[in-house]
């Protein structure tokens, strides 16, 4: 095997990990989902096992990306970025970030109300803060409900029960940024002006 196929392959597990981390699932939930087994997950994600294609065809189906995604790394020295939607639970979800680990970025389109998939509240490890771009937003957190605009932003800890969803017949365009460890958004207010939402929400 030449060193170009040898450098694609051993950048797949890195590839691996953050499409996982980005999703919020485990290994345990990704095996599920694949009918690979933890340990060769494991194994992949970590690049001790090189991959095939009859595991990458369903880690591809399972994280909603095209074959290319997992083995092709983007062109050295080339600072665009090559954004590809992913339709997932009737959410368009536009990856901003292809580095592994860390705060993921996303553009995510919530469908207009009443034609979401669930309202359902889920809970995952992590924390998350998202910003409205465009539409009405309704946001249920625990106990509480909140509708927020275009402009306004919120941060939460996503193990608290959560729903996102478009507050009117009209779809909503949100940033998220996402830490699959827990990280979280820093905002700050000079004297005078209201705090975050996130203060609300907590």
């Amino acid at each position: 095997m030449g060193d170009s196929a040898a450098d694609v392959l051993a950048g797949v597990g890195s590839r691996l990990r953050a499409l996982r981390r980005g999703r919020g699932i485990t290994l345990g939930v990704l095996a599920a989902e694949t009918g690979l087994t933890t340990s060769t997950l494991s194994r992949l994600e970590n690049g001790k096992l090189r991959p095939t294609l009859e595991q990458l065809l369903p880690l591809a189906r399972a994280h909603g990306v095209p074959l290319d995604d997992l083995v092709a790394a983007p062109p050295t020295g080339d600072p665009r970025i090559h954004l590809r939607p992913v339709r997932r639970n009737g959410l368009t979800v536009i990856p901003l970030t292809r580095r592994a680990g860390g705060v993921q970025a996303y553009k995510v389109i919530y469908p207009p109300a009443g034609r979401a998939v669930t309202t359902k509240p889920q809970t995952h490890d992590g924390y998350e803060w998202f910003y409205v771009l465009n539409g009405s937003v309704r946001f249920v957190l625990g106990d509480q409900e909140f509708h927020l605009s275009a402009g306004e932003a919120a941060e939460f800890d996503t193990r608290t029960p959560h729903w996102i969803g478009s507050a009117d017949s009209q779809p909503a365009e949100l940033l998220t940024l996402f830490g699959a460890q827990g990280q979280r958004a820093h905002l700050s207010t000079t004297p005078g002006e209201d705090p975050p939402l996130a203060d609300e929400v907590h």
